[in-house]
């Protein structure tokens, strides 16, 4: 039964790892990239450490697996949303699909200057 789950975690996690590097080929600007890679390490890694806590259970390996998978959790959406900020504040574009500025007008973007009410 532990080695059904150990392999079901770990083919989750390999499908998540393979489809965010998909993601990163085919993703058009930095942020879409950006939501692409997060999710590949969060979850594919989440899952394989999963794994690997279920297989070799509460031992030294397990605990090392379990301390790795809560500072991924905790440190991956982060780092990602400080690199989504400094790419917002360098100015770098979102990707906007040709022949959609007819239909959605660009709108100004609030600056950190401006007065926001």
């Amino acid at each position: 039964m532990i080695d059904l789950l150990f392999y079901v975690l770990m083919s989750i996690g390999l499908c998540f790892v393979f489809l965010g590097c998909v993601g990163l080929l085919r993703m058009p600007d930095v942020y879409c990239r950006l939501q692409a890679s997060t999710k590949c390490v969060t979850l594919g890694t989440g899952s394989i450490l999963l794994a690997a806590l279920a297989k070799t259970g509460f031992s030294a390996i397990g605990m090392k697996a379990l301390i790795s998978l809560v500072f991924l959790f905790l440190n991956s959406p982060t780092s990602a949303h400080a690199l989504a900020k400094a790419a917002d504040i360098s100015g770098i574009k979102f990707w906007e699909k040709p022949g959609d500025e007819k239909i959605y007008p660009a709108k100004p973007r609030p600056t950190v200057d401006s007065d926001i009410e």
